[in-house]
């Protein structure tokens, strides 16, 4: 017996997860907190989305992925491309195309393309496995997480603050 969704929300919400935005062609995009590094050799990835995400639909027929990790600057963008219904891709979004045709937001603290390694259905996600084909590092900046069931700032260590 495993304990309801509810409960597991509320363990976790003191557990900080890193906040990003997944691309993929089309374009589409959605904000997420379950990316994590999975390999370094060979450089691989993981993401889940739940069944239940229009984003998935579009998602699952991808071969190609954008992963871009925000700045805490970039809130009111984590919020864009977590509103269901939303025009993410609108004129307030500053995006370019990447390689493959995966749309790529600007002002990131980095940037990965990955390239689909294998997709698992687990409970009510799909969790993607993804080989990274590209990084790129942005200009330092302090970072976004999700704890306390809110966006906060995390500040760079090495950034000089006045």
């Amino acid at each position: 017996m495993s304990v309801d969704a509810l409960d597991l929300r509320s363990a976790l919400r003191s557990h900080a997860a890193g906040i990003v935005v997944l691309t993929a062609p089309g374009p589409v995009g959605v904000t997420i907190t379950s990316f994590t590094s999975v390999s370094a050799a060979p450089a691989l990835v993981s993401f889940a989305l739940a069944d239940t995400s229009s984003t998935w639909q579009q998602v699952r027929q991808s071969d190609w992925f954008g992963i871009q990790v925000l700045s805490a600057e970039q809130q009111d963008l984590a919020r864009l491309f977590a509103t269901s219904g939303a025009d993410r891709f609108g004129p307030a979004t500053r995006w370019h195309l990447g390689p493959h045709g995966v749309p790529l937001l600007d002002d990131c603290l980095s940037w990965l393309v990955c390239a689909r390694q294998d997709t698992l259905t687990l409970g009510d996600h799909h969790v993607v496995v993804a080989a990274v084909e590209q990084a790129r590092t942005g200009a330092p900046g302090d970072s976004l997480v999700h704890l306390h069931g809110a966006m906060q700032p995390v500040p760079h260590p090495l950034l000089v603050r006045s």
